[in-house]
């Protein structure tokens, strides 16, 4: 995967995917920003599996997305330790579905002449999360509460 700095005609793709109970239900959460900020917002029901099958599913369905605006340079955003390192190459699975997915993964992201992965942590993912909580019926998960820097005396 070629890895650029974001130009002017880099789209931005926020996702996410979440599993009630684990495995269970999946939903998937996509945000989509194109270069000039506008930016489309998809909730999606998909089968059943496992928090990182949902975590893939999002990745493409979001790549999907991508491709049919017209994206040619995308920059990925996942909360997903394991999306990340094992679509960027880092990482190895021995189980069957998930490493079918992360080639799939891999060949989407191929059709881009440019796409970068990048691992953002779950604050900084909040719509996504929130669409793919949405997307199987849960409610938002509640704000985080900002962590104090004084010190303890």
């Amino acid at each position: 995967m070629p890895v650029a700095p974001a130009t002017a005609d880099t789209w931005r793709l926020w996702i996410d995917g979440t599993a009630a109970p684990n495995p269970g239900r999946i939903g998937l959460g996509v945000v989509l920003e194109s270069p000039d900020g506008q930016r489309h917002e998809n909730a999606v029901r998909a089968t059943e599996g496992c928090n990182n099958v949902a975590e893939l599913q999002a990745l493409l369905h979001g790549l999907s997305l991508a491709l049919d605006a017209g994206a040619r340079a995308i920059a990925i955003y996942s909360d997903s330790d394991f999306v990340v390192r094992h679509v960027g190459g880092d990482g190895h699975t021995d189980v069957a579905p998930l490493e079918a997915l992360v080639r799939r993964a891999r060949t989407a992201m191929a059709a881009f002449a440019v796409a970068t992965l990048h691992w953002i942590p779950r604050h900084r993912n909040g719509a996504a999360d929130r669409l793919a909580r949405q997307a199987i019926g849960l409610a938002p998960k509640p704000a985080l509460r900002p962590v104090s820097r004084k010190r303890r005396r």
